[in-house]
């Protein structure tokens, strides 16, 4: 079994808008829902789990009721910290779920699914136990003084990623590395692929098919209006 938690419990503090940026409506449809739709459009995924704040639940369910989305397991509110809102989807996806079973974490502030690519992790999981869509570089990548800026050295790209979504892991692997990490370690490494290296858990990139936004500022969500016919072109 395949299972998407659909990562949407953060305040997008830095987007500077009234709403969290995953429910900004675009097309009057909110962000979340295209991908939401997406991925229950999606043949390899078999259920889904909402991560999300808890006033925002019921908004959630209405919109999935009105998209009719049928692989809809659950609503789960978010915790404090990213890695506590992971860990809550894991604490849902348990009651059905088995350590055998593939276990994929999509952010919101990542607007597309790549359903190609999703099926190629998949398959990475099954292989190394760990695997995520993301992205090469192939411009030149420079190591940065953070205070002054100023450029220090050339990083060799080949060596470097930039990380989209899904990530995805063995369930049974990374289930038990949350339950098991302390609080400090779990804020420390916000990114589930960062405590899945950690602990040993193998992970192959997957290089996506499409351009790897991420809503991140205002102008990350003008350029997503523009994609929006490209990254679900039925209209999802």
């Amino acid at each position: 079994m395949n299972i998407l938690l659909l990562m949407m419990a953060g305040s997008g503090t830095r987007f500077g808008a009234d709403i969290p940026k995953q429910f900004v409506l675009v097309e009057e449809k909110p962000v979340f829902s295209y991908i939401l739709k997406g991925y229950d459009d999606c043949a390899c995924i078999d259920r889904i789990i909402v991560v999300t704040h808890p006033d925002w639940i019921d908004y959630v369910k209405e919109w999935a009721d009105k998209l009719g989305v049928k692989k809809l397991t659950d609503i789960t509110p978010g915790g404090d910290t990213r890695s506590a809102s992971v860990k809550n989807g894991l604490i849902s996806a348990h009651a059905f779920a088995s350590d055998e079973d593939v276990v994929l974490i999509h952010d919101a502030t990542h607007p597309y699914v790549d359903e190609g690519g999703t099926e190629e992790v998949i398959a990475a999981v099954k292989k190394y136990g760990g695997a995520t869509l993301g992205e090469r570089q192939y411009d030149t990548v420079y190591r940065m003084d953070p205070e002054t800026h100023l450029l220090r050295q050339v990083v060799p790209r080949e060596e470097i990623v930039s990380a989209g979504s899904p990530e995805a892991f063995q369930y049974g692997l990374i289930y038990r590395i949350y339950m098991e990490s302390t609080e400090e370690e779990m804020a420390r490494m916000t990114c589930a692929g960062a405590i899945a290296l950690h602990h040993g858990i193998q992970m192959q990139l997957v290089a996506s098919n499409v351009i790897n936004l991420k809503i991140t500022y205002k102008n990350d969500m003008e350029v997503f209006r523009h994609l929006v016919h490209q990254y679900f072109p039925s209209g999802s």
